[in-house]
């Protein structure tokens, strides 16, 4: 039985955002959550720079220090191989949650 909680929802959300932009920095992480959403989901940043410090040391993202379009120092993340299976997986595990609250709601 896959697993999918909170930190794996977040996890799925920063990784397939990544996977669509391909590099980016924590506020336009952000920004493309809650645009992609169409403003129904919100990343708060005590939620997700924890999260990127955690997938960076799993090695699901590489970072570097890079100038934003503002000419703002900032910290880029990029998906790496690694991630992307672990991508594949979290969708997978994201599928299955969908599939059981399906039933559930059917059954209630």
């Amino acid at each position: 039985m896959a697993k999918t909680d909170i930190q794996g929802t977040l996890d799925l959300l920063i990784l397939k955002t990544l996977s669509q932009t391909g590099e980016l920095h924590g506020y336009g992480i952000v920004l493309h959550i809650q645009t992609a959403s169409a403003e129904l989901l919100r990343v708060e940043e005590g939620s997700l720079y924890p999260a990127l410090h955690r997938m960076e040391q799993k090695g699901w993202v590489n970072s570097q220090w890079a100038l934003t379009e503002t000419n703002r120092k900032a910290k880029y993340y990029k998906l790496t191989a690694v991630g992307r299976k672990q991508l594949q997986e979290a969708e997978k595990s994201f599928e299955q949650l969908v599939k059981g609250l399906r039933a559930m709601l059917r059954y209630a």
